[in-house]
């Protein structure tokens, strides 16, 4: 199923990334039927810093950030009710990734620029469908572990 996937480079990138592939990968690993719409904003570290300051009050840059749409429960997919009338889209949430943070975390783990790219948009997806991470116990463990089917399912 194809969902729609809405990605807005803020910075100029002489590369388009697959991040609809990516999103689209990670509602399907998730079971998610129902057609969803997902905005993505790539950006650089100075305008993910100003949004993290503004949304979240840290005052720093980061690699990527979730404004999910919904609460929604981990391995439960969104159903037709959450649906906006209009376009029969459920519209799942936003993403912002910095491709700054993202080619530095690469080179660090020792990896492409893309394969931390796909990873970072399939951690932000997962958030979006209601995981999380915050506590060191079962649901991080849970993210990590979908995280990890999900990006061999990929094949980045």
């Amino acid at each position: 199923m194809k969902h729609e996937v809405i990605v807005e480079y803020e910075i100029d990138s002489e590369k388009v990334f697959r991040f609809t592939e990516w999103v689209d990968a990670a509602l399907t690993e998730e079971l998610v039927s129902q057609r969803c719409e997902v905005n993505v904003l790539v950006a650089n570290n100075e305008a993910i810093h100003a949004i993290n300051l503004e949304m979240r009050q840290v005052d720093k840059p980061t690699d990527v950030l979730s404004f999910p749409m919904f609460s929604l429960i981990p391995g439960e997919p969104p159903d037709k009710t959450l649906a906006d009338p209009e376009t029969g889209l459920v519209p799942l949430g936003d993403i912002v990734i910095s491709l700054e943070q993202a080619a530095a975390q690469a080179e660090e783990y020792g990896h492409s620029s893309e394969h931390e790219l796909a990873y970072l948009t399939v951690h932000s997806v997962l958030h979006l469908l209601g995981y999380d991470h915050l506590d060191e116990g079962e649901q991080k463990r849970e993210m990590r572990k979908r995280e990890k089917e999900i990006m061999e399912k990929i094949n980045v």
